[in-house]
This record gives C-alpha cells, structure tokens and sequence, in this order.
C-alpha cells in the first residue's frame, strides 16, 4: 500500500498491519479481511487487487454466480464492482469519526461485457482533503469499468457522502 501524505485513517491503519505478511499470501488474507468487513462482496467474489488512498482497483471473476441470463456478468454485480471500488477509495480517506454513505449513483449500460471485469476508482488530493477538512459533505467519485477486452461495457458515476459517525437524532 503506497504511503498517504496524510495521516492514516483507521482502515488505512488496519490495511498496513497486512503489509508486514509476505507478499505472496498478503492479496489473498486483504481479500478476505474486506469481504469480512462487508459481507455481500464476498458473497460475489470480489477480489481487491490494489488499495490505496488514492486509487482502489477491485475485480470480479466471470463465474456462474454472478451470471445473468444471458451468460454475462449480471448489472447488479457490475453495480457492486463499481460500488466496491468508490466506496473503498472513500473509506481510506473519511476522517475516523466520520461514516461514508453512498447517496447517488448513475450506470449506463454501452455494450455486453466480456469475461471478467474489473473497476478502477481514484480521488484527486483535493478531493481527500476536502473530506479530512469537513464535519460532512460529498464527493464524486470517478470510476472505470472494464471488462477482460479492455472495453467500458459500462459508464458509471457515484457520489458519496459523509455524516459524523455517532448516534442518529429522530
């Protein structure tokens, strides 16, 4: 995981005890860690292939279980690729006290896709540090999709927002 200008956040933190395994079983344990974390990613399969806090690529096997009924990976599991991605680039970078909340996302469906897929999401410096700066706001969170051709079947945008973490008010 590449060193942040910026202190680490708590998953941040959490993510660098991993760095201190061998390099060989460290993806694999990462994978299983953040599946634990958030449950329906390991229900899919999603593998996370790079976390930083500026960049987070995350891939999904074309497996059965993902398919739909025309034997490509179903809009719903490009949905989860695509939030997985955004969300995790949002979560190396909200201060501890704070929670992140997906408030806003669009998908537009360009072609079939082929094979696996794969989801790159990136936040500029400005961007983290306009979310360290503030209690809440929000932040558009640029997103790849592609499959194993190299093409963007899909074209996605999600927005995030953050809340000061603690007890709701009714």
């Amino acid at each position: 995981m590449k060193p942040s200008v910026r202190p680490p956040n708590r998953m941040q933190r959490q993510l660098q005890r991993l760095d201190r395994l061998p390099g060989l079983v460290r993806p694999v344990l990462r994978s299983a860690v953040l599946r634990r974390a958030v449950p329906f990613t390991g229900t899919a399969g999603i593998d996370f292939v790079a976390l930083s806090p500026e960049r987070v690529e995350v891939r999904l096997s074309s497996v059965r279980k993902v398919h739909n009924h025309i034997g490509g990976i179903h809009a719903s599991a490009m949905n989860l690729l695509a939030e997985t991605a955004t969300g995790m680039v949002v979560g190396m970078n909200v201060r501890d006290d704070c929670v992140p909340v997906a408030k806003e996302m669009r998908m537009a469906f360009r072609k079939r896709a082929s094979g696996s897929m794969r989801a790159v999401a990136t936040l500029t410096d400005a961007q983290a540090r306009w979310m360290q700066s503030q209690d809440k706001g929000e932040v558009t969170v640029p997103v790849t999709v592609t499959d194993d051709t190299g093409a963007e079947p899909v074209e996605c945008m999600f927005t995030w927002a953050w809340i000061p973490a603690g007890p709701r008010k009714n």
